[in-house]
């Protein structure tokens, strides 16, 4: 179990980066990028050339004897989920942060910008089963509720099913939300069912990596170890060739996953534990205006 004051400490840390860029940088990205689920009442007005006949409210034209028309606007209030992967994988980092630190100050970025709209944020961890659910709230004290247990939170097993969460969350959530999936995303084949949650739901990928996932240093002999296996194994990073056939194997599939998102017309973005997250976010926002 970690230490409680630690986590509180890291918690007011990460609310006071977390809330200032929410509140200062991503507002107004956030508000036009991710639109109201459809339409409200607001109120009702005389009927103007050109307006919709199919809005005008005949009670009220009976009552006044001239037309007047229903008069909409778009329903803000959403549903946001975070789907975070809290698996092994996460805890490899070589630059600067490991993966989860990073997950976690995503998470909690898109949360502090949910609430500020007003909306109802919820969260799922997952591993290769469904460690834990989170019901959409609203309010700060329901975020920062989120973030201890992003920070505390110990999962049962170390192995990925990305399948099994966007199932999961498929049939939990009934009413169309959008969805932010933070991973590595190395997991077996989601792709069917990722096109499923996202006809449901506005998804979004985001996919968090190490630099040295890309490619070995040549340091020589080296022992590395499966985090969510727990396999050691011994390699020569000396060897070239072992050096470009792993660096293949991370453009095929990065390339894997480009496809699953593009045919499943899912807005997706890498980044670094290294990199600015912030640009990264902006520049997926800006996509969706």
């Amino acid at each position: 179990m970690k230490d409680t004051n630690e986590i509180l400490k890291k918690v007011r840390k990460i609310e006071i980066k977390t809330k200032g860029l929410s509140r200062n940088i991503f507002a107004g990205e956030y508000h036009t990028a991710f639109k109201g689920r459809g339409m409200t009442f607001s109120e009702v007005r005389e009927y103007q050339y050109g307006d919709d006949v199919r809005n005008i409210d005949w009670n009220v034209t009976a009552r006044f004897n001239k037309p007047y028309i229903k008069v909409f606007e778009e329903e803000r209030e959403m549903t946001m989920m975070l789907l975070v992967d809290v698996s092994g994988s996460g805890e490899f980092g070589t630059v600067n942060q490991i993966k989860r630190d990073m997950m976690t100050e995503l998470a909690a970025t898109i949360a502090f910008s949910a609430i500020q709209n007003n909306d109802k944020i919820g969260v799922i961890f997952f591993t290769d089963q469904i460690e834990k659910f989170i019901p959409p709230q609203k309010g700060k004290k329901h975020v920062l509720y989120i973030i201890r247990e992003l920070l505390g939170f110990e999962p049962q097993s170390k192995k990925t099913d990305i399948q099994g969460a966007l199932q999961y969350m498929t049939n939990a959530i009934k009413k169309r939300c959008t969805a932010f999936i933070i991973s590595d995303f190395i997991s077996n084949d989601f792709s069917k069912s990722l096109t499923i949650a996202n006809r449901k739901h506005d998804m979004v990928a985001l996919q968090i990596y190490d630099r040295r996932e890309m490619e070995l240093p040549a340091v020589g002999l080296l022992k590395v170890k499966d985090a969510e296996t727990g396999n050691d194994m011994w390699i020569d990073t000396s060897d070239k060739k072992l050096r470009n056939s792993y660096h293949q194997y991370w453009d095929n599939r990065q390339n894997e996953l480009k496809q699953y998102f593009n045919q499943s017309g899912v807005d997706f973005t890498t980044i670094a534990t290294d990199e600015d997250y912030v640009k990264a976010l902006m520049k997926l926002f800006k996509q969706r205006i």
